[in-house]
Formats: structure tokens, C-alpha cells, sequence
């Protein structure tokens, strides 16, 4: 596996063939080596970006404190069979006099661009941008960040990208809980009253989840139709952590 830092060096380190792209902010868990599992499975070569994008992150948010472990990463990437990580530093990917961005408009305006304005406007540019750089046939998201495949999807469509957005199921643990880099921050006693949200959403029921979410901080509880996909989506704050999830109710996924 080779790692590469900079835009300039990533094409010698390409091979011929179909790409398959895993956009990653690292921290892996089982959800993002299920990612890279299937570009395994369905590619020719496996690309894993590894890039906390400060760009989709906005003022107070977690970009100092999120869960950074290259070692373990690298290695964790290795064993489930990337060939490459790109794992630039933020002055590469936004160098000096930057000034272009995307806006997907309606979808990224709803739900979590509420609560975190300008979010999907650093991914949705990230995400072109690495598409740009890396060429892939098919890149890979997970229903769990079910707004962000939305943006993604609907980006490649509108921009007539030559692309395949791969969505694939949320990973959870035994309990149910959804994997998430942002677990890290639970404490046991969080992580026990983080559970509530993925109890809630399972009814599909708007109401009767706030009922069950009474007690954390709730950002939103709402169904949404997020390209295609009918969805109950949820956000909380347990201790220091921030927690999305959702469940599809309708399309696909569900």
C-alpha cells in the first residue's frame, strides 16, 4: 500500500483499471472497512482519502478535537486491501487564494445544514475535488451520513460527473448503537444514553421518538426525502459528542 500527500504525486501511484474511492476523515471503524471491502470487491483499485476537511466544519465545531490516529488507520487500510491513501495536509487541498465552492442547494439546506450552515458546502467541494483528482469509476458513503450521500448524489447528477455513488447499510454495534468516529468521545455512562437514538428511530415514527429521546439535547427528529430515499433523521448531543443518524423508510436501504 502506498500513501501519498500531494495532488502532483497521486497519478504515477495510480494503476489502470476501475477506482474505487473512499472519501474518509480517518478515525476508521468497521463502517468505513465495509466501504473498503465492497471498492475491493467491485474495483480494480482502491483509493482511501484521508483528510478531516476543515472546510465542513464551522466555528466552535469538534475539527480540533476529532479522533485523528494515522498509525492505526494506515494499518487498518492495508489489512482490508486499499492500494492507496491520499491523505493530504489542508494547504494542499486549499492552497493560497482558494476562493471556489459548491452549494447543492435545497439538500444541503435541510436538517443538519440548519444546525451546521456551511457544512455541506465543504463537502460537497471536497467531494468534487477528489473526484477530480482521483478519477474513480464508483465512490463509496454510508447510509448512516444519509444527507451527505444525498449531496453527493445529487452533485454528480446536476454536474454530469462520471462517477457511481455507492451508498452502502449503516454499521452498528451489537447494541445498535451507529459506528461513528464521534463514539469516541462517549464515556460509558454516554454511550448508554447515546443509545436512545437509535431505539427512537427505529419506531419510524416522528413523534414517538421525541417521546424517547426526552432527556438529550435533540438538534432534530424529522422525516425527510433526501433524493429517492424517504428517511426519519435524527441529531442529539450526549456529553461532548454530536450523534446523527436515521433509518430509511422508504427506497433504497430500507
Amino acid at each position: 500500500m502506498k500513501v501519498v500527500r500531494t495532488i502532483a504525486e497521486l497519478p504515477a501511484a495510480l494503476a489502470p483499471g476501475s477506482i474505487g474511492l473512499v472519501p474518509t476523515m480517518g478515525a476508521f471503524h468497521e463502517g468505513h472497512l465495509s466501504l473498503f471491502r465492497a471498492a475491493r470487491t467491485e474495483c480494480d483499485f482502491v483509493v482511501a482519502s484521508l483528510f478531516v476537511n476543515p472546510a465542513q466544519f464551522g466555528t466552535g465545531e469538534d475539527l480540533g478535537r476529532y479522533p485523528r490516529d494515522e498509525g492505526r488507520d494506515l494499518r487498518l487500510a492495508e489489512e482490508t486491501g486499499v492500494d492507496v491513501v491520499f491523505a493530504p495536509s489542508a494547504e494542499e487541498m486549499y492552497p493560497a487564494g482558494f476562493q471556489t465552492w459548491v452549494d447543492v442547494e435545497e439538500l444541503g439546506a435541510i436538517l443538519e445544514g440548519v444546525h451546521r450552515p456551511g457544512h455541506f458546502r465543504g463537502v460537497a467541494t471536497v467531494c468534487l475535488k477528489l473526484f477530480n483528482i482521483v478519477r474513480p469509476a464508483r465512490a463509496y458513503f454510508g447510509q448512516k451520513d444519509a444527507q451527505q450521500a444525498a449531496v453527493v448524489t445529487r452533485l454528480v447528477e446536476d454536474l454530469n460527473l462520471a462517477v457511481q455513488i455507492r451508498v452502502l447499510p449503516t454499521v452498528r454495534d451489537e447494541d445498535g448503537l451507529a459506528l461513528s468516529s464521534r463514539n469516541a468521545y462517549l464515556s460509558p455512562a454516554e454511550r448508554e444514553q447515546a443509545l436512545a437514538l437509535s431505539r427512537a428511530l427505529a419506531t419510524k415514527d416522528p413523534g414517538r421518538a421525541r417521546e424517547l429521546l426526552k432527556g438529550l439535547e435533540v438538534d432534530y427528529v424529522e422525516l425527510a426525502q433526501l433524493d429517492g430515499q424517504v428517511v426519519l433523521a435524527a441529531a442529539v448531543r450526549v456529553g461532548k459528542a454530536r450523534l446523527i443518524d436515521n433509518i430509511v423508510i422508504e427506497g433504497e436501504n430500507a
